[in-house]
């Protein structure tokens, strides 16, 4: 502003001294007079509002700028659009607002983990309490079972014990104990029982829970070792009552209990005096009838023994 005043002076004192020799410029001077007085005017006016202005719009400006390349900042950290940066401070107060009410959120954790632990206790409890009755029952059972099944003397026990920390399943530790007979002390059955009397003790077991635990194969050895005769056929039947609900195999050298089968397989081993081999036979027919006679007697074509074999298939088969 105070360029184009000087200006218009400057032409205006030029003028005034060409005027002395031209009386036409007269005019022209005068405009240039009246143009410096309003320019001169308005100079004074800006002077005057500028001079009105205080500090506070500079500190705005500096303010806008700062918080440009905050937003600038959070752009590039969080973004890539300033909505997403919005989100991110959404999400931020809620997690902090979650951060300054922790102390009552513990209080209420503390308070329903102590709800849950007594309502275990009461629950486990409850178990130990289900679990003792059950076992004198299984046990009961189960050494009615055992006594038809040659071992007349033995009693199956079942000890519910207490652990110190409660689990998933309770809080109880159950053992299956066995007595082979009196005067001798119940052991675990993994520790003291031979593997026949393993065998009958699983058998009458799962006699006695077939129709509340049902299992699609059962495979017992040795299961009438040591035995003949009544007990071999009680063995006998048990199996055959246990195979109305499972497949049931069984591996025997006694007649008595092959009897109760619906099919039988011959394992055999031969030898040339350099490998021995073993084969697997079904039997059927006289096949079987022989392989029945043989097991009774020793052989295989007497009339005698096949018709004891047949006499025994039949009353098995009456029998189940």
């Amino acid at each position: 502003m105070q360029d184009a005043l000087s200006a218009i002076e400057g032409a205006r004192r030029q003028l005034d001294r060409v005027v002395a020799h031209d009386a036409t410029l007269q005019p022209i001077a005068e405009s240039l007079g009246e143009a410096s007085y309003l320019v001169s005017d308005i100079s004074a006016q800006l002077s005057t509002y500028l001079d009105g202005l205080d500090d506070d719009s500079g500190r705005e400006l500096e303010t806008l700028q700062e918080r440009r390349a905050l937003l600038a900042g959070l752009i590039r950290k969080h973004g890539p659009t300033l909505d997403d940066v919005i989100d991110r401070l959404s999400t931020g107060s809620g997690r902090l607002l979650e951060l300054d009410n922790d102390g009552e959120r513990i209080e209420a954790l503390t308070a329903s983990v102590a709800a849950d632990l007594a309502e275990t206790e009461r629950l486990a409890g409850g178990l130990t309490a289900l679990r003792t009755a059950a076992a004198e029952q299984l046990a009961e059972r189960v050494t009615a079972e055992l006594a038809a099944l040659a071992m007349p003397q033995a009693r199956l026990s079942v000890a519910v014990t207490e652990r110190e920390e409660l689990g998933r399943s309770g809080r109880d530790l159950v053992s299956i104990l066995l007595q082979p007979h009196p005067g001798s002390e119940p052991r675990p059955l993994g520790k003291g029982a031979s593997g026949g009397e393993l065998s009958r003790v699983m058998l009458a077991i799962e006699v006695v829970i077939a129709g509340s635990d049902p299992v699609p194969t059962f495979v017992f050895d040795e299961v009438d070792s040591g035995v003949g005769g009544a007990s071999a056929i009680e063995i006998g039947r048990r199996l055959a009552r246990l195979a109305e609900s499972a497949q049931v195999i069984v591996v025997t050298h006694l007649a008595q209990v092959a009897a109760f089968a619906t099919n039988h397989l011959r394992v055999a081993k031969d030898s040339d005096g350099a490998v021995t081999a073993s084969s697997v036979e079904q039997l059927t027919g006289h096949a079987r009838l022989a392989e029945m006679a043989r097991l009774l007697s020793g052989l295989s074509d007497s009339d005698s023994a096949l018709a004891h074999a047949q006499e025994l298939i039949d009353t098995a088969r009456a029998s189940v």
